[in-house]
């Protein structure tokens, strides 16, 4: 089959948006011949490296930027960013109409940037459409804001703002009127697209690991030695939650354990003086911004992780963690509510931020004395993500989606 994706983001060896647009054309291209969409300014040199050491005959690069605020994203803000996306977006409309003339495809898939409230341009194409996995639905509680400063509620704030604008936006209802499939990445974006109007969601991760990723992260065997330590990694913004890690562990008082913080960003001066008043600094270590290498050794030296964000839309880290045997301590909510199961870990109901923390910090001593339990959830972890979440089963799954969808479309063109 011809198929043809738009990946605003897209980059070989990257996670995120960047990862998730590359691993699906790879994958998708192993099966299908591929076309895609993207940016040259963002890539377009990684991209040919790669493709110049492990050649692709079924895959092939369009690159196109905006003739006019081309260099619009490289602001740095999220709003520039959404501007230079919204705009790219509708030139990528021109040239896939052009490519459609030249090669006929058979389907059109959008995979970056996976944010429901935009609309791919795409979808007016004749030719059949998947929208996604797209997310963005995802709120923190408003319970939970009492702990936020004015900073992190002016941005929560606009980003409901922004997000309910994009609902009102005539583009986005039309994109999602004419998808073939509508895929999102957690139960709260498909609530947003059922009040769209849209009939029926699947819901799966963005976030996928190579086979080779997931056999690296497997060796990284669980400590058998004292003290427990329990792990969180991310950017320190105020909606990951890790104020509420933070509280937890005080209140489990475990003399005993650790906690490790990595990651860097503009909570962590709040973050460390909070650690300071639970009394509990010399039990917690900030990393600060570490290696991918350090911070998968560091991970490996660690028995659980503690992933308490409020919106995450996916969870590359709770993947990464069950991949090496950890169990998963998170709140019921996001991305990482739909990856983490009852065998791999334990989502907590975020109802207000003092039951989370009781119930995050009663979790974490049932972890900490149980050394069995431990081990079980981690091998857990591993079966689940080795059999849903590598991106070589993914990318099968998807071809057949497009096998599907284009025996489809022949069957209603030959009635």
């Amino acid at each position: 089959m011809k198929v043809l994706i738009s990946a605003y983001s897209c980059e070989p060896g990257k996670g995120s948006e960047r990862g998730v647009g590359w691993n699906v054309v790879r994958e998708a291209a192993k099966y299908h011949e591929v076309w895609v969409l993207t940016r040259p300014d963002e890539s377009k040199e990684a991209i040919e490296a790669e493709l110049a050491s492990n050649p692709n005959p079924n895959l092939h690069f369009v690159y196109f930027t905006l003739p006019i605020l081309g260099s619009l994203w490289r602001l740095g803000s999220n709003g520039a960013m959404q501007i230079h996306y919204y705009l790219w977006q509708i030139q990528a409309y021109f040239v896939a109409r052009r490519l459609h003339r030249e090669i006929g495809f058979d389907v059109v898939h959008h995979v970056t940037f996976v944010k429901y409230s935009n609309p791919s341009f795409l979808s007016l194409l004749p030719v059949p459409f998947i929208w996604g996995p797209v997310g963005g639905g995802e709120t923190a509680p408003k319970k939970f804001w009492q702990d936020f400063n004015f900073r992190a509620k002016a941005y929560e704030t606009a980003r409901i703002l922004t997000r309910s604008l994009g609902e009102l936006d005539p583009f986005v209802h039309m994109t999602a009127r004419k998808s073939a499939i509508v895929r999102a990445t957690t139960e709260d974006t498909a609530q947003r697209l059922y009040k769209m109007g849209v009939k029926y969601v699947n819901i799966l991760s963005e976030s996928g690991l190579l086979h080779e990723e997931i056999a690296a992260l497997s060796q990284y065997k669980m400590p058998d030695n004292y003290p427990v330590r329990f792990i969180s990694m991310g950017r320190l913004l105020h909606w990951k939650g890790f104020h509420l890690g933070l509280r937890a562990f005080a209140q489990a008082n475990l003399p005993e354990a650790e906690y490790w913080i990595i990651g860097d960003g503009p909570e962590r001066e709040q973050l460390q003086t909070l650690a300071q008043n639970l009394g509990i600094a010399q039990q917690v270590k900030f990393w600060g911004t570490l290696s991918r290498e350090k911070t998968l050794e560091n991970l490996g030296h660690s028995h659980v992780l503690v992933h308490p964000s409020l919106h995450d839309s996916g969870g590359w880290v709770c993947i990464e963690a069950m991949a090496t045997g950890r169990p998963v301590i998170c709140l019921d909510l996001g991305g990482p509510a739909q990856q983490v199961t009852k065998e791999t870990g334990f989502k907590v109901p975020a109802i207000n931020p003092d039951q989370a923390v009781v119930d995050l910090s009663k979790v974490m001593i049932t972890l900490a004395k149980d050394p069995e339990l431990r081990i079980r959830m981690g091998q857990a972890g591993q079966k689940l993500v080795n059999e849903n979440y590598s991106w070589q089963v993914m990318g099968k799954h998807l071809a057949q989606v497009y096998e599907e969808i284009g025996c489809s479309q022949r069957a209603k063109v030959l009635n």
